[in-house]
């Protein structure tokens, strides 16, 4: 079976100053399709780093990423929106969310930009809100919802467009510990439902207790950089 991400090694160069900084270096890896993956280790191992590349949010130094076979290393910056906009849904330890807008309209707005009909995006986003139990407030704005249901919706709006891969980063880090309990499990019920393939990058050990798959990064390499 073809990994729905596949990185051959991958390393990522940063210019600091007059330094130059390595970020990652020779990362090898598999992900398959339904995977419940953990990217685990310390600030500054290059976790962040790695979800960017395959979220397709950078590009890297050198090296190879493939996505569901197709070799997203050297595309412009026009063809890595058009992936991300069909493929990919992202969660944000800060949530991202439009201040002005509803939860309804935070969860509507990546339809909008893939021109959705509108009987056909409403059943979606009213889908993805009872899925992530937060359909009763679909007209309250972001400061009239607690930590843990922004980051619900946050999650339907990644999951509204049907994508492949979800890259959450951090996704409880602003959350306290029974919040983001509830939230981890949350995902893991879609991943299960849904077999959406879902990436932490992570140093909670709760996320990481629950991940079906870890992969520890330390200075920017896999602790056994094998597949």
């Amino acid at each position: 079976m073809t990994p729905v991400i596949k990185t051959r090694s991958l390393r990522k160069v940063y210019r600091l100053g007059k330094t130059m900084v390595t970020a990652l270096d020779q990362i090898n890896l598999d992900v398959q399709s339904g995977d419940f993956l953990a990217i685990a280790g310390p600030s500054g191992s290059g976790k962040t780093t790695l979800l960017n590349l395959i979220g397709c949010l950078d590009k890297p130094t050198s090296g190879n990423i493939e996505l569901a076979g197709q070799d997203v290393s050297h595309l412009d910056a026009d063809q890595l929106a058009d992936i991300r906009n069909k493929r990919i849904g992202f969660i944000f330890q800060t949530f991202n969310l439009i201040p002005v807008l509803t939860a309804y309209e935070n969860v509507e707005f990546p339809l909008l930009l893939k021109d959705c009909p509108g009987a056909e995006r409403k059943n979606k986003i009213m889908e993805v809100l009872e899925d992530v139990g937060i359909a009763d407030q679909a007209k309250q704005r972001p400061e009239e919802l607690s930590g843990g249901q922004r980051q619900r919706v946050a999650i339907a709006r990644a999951l509204v467009k049907g994508p492949e891969i979800i890259l959450a980063d951090e996704p409880t880090a602003n959350l306290d510990s029974a919040t983001g309990d509830t939230i981890i499990n949350l995902m893991l019920k879609l991943n299960q439902e849904k077999a959406t393939t879902f990436i932490f990058s992570t140093h909670d050990q709760m996320v990481i207790k629950h991940a079906t798959r870890v992969v520890e990064l330390h200075d920017g390499r896999t602790a056994a950089n094998v597949v």
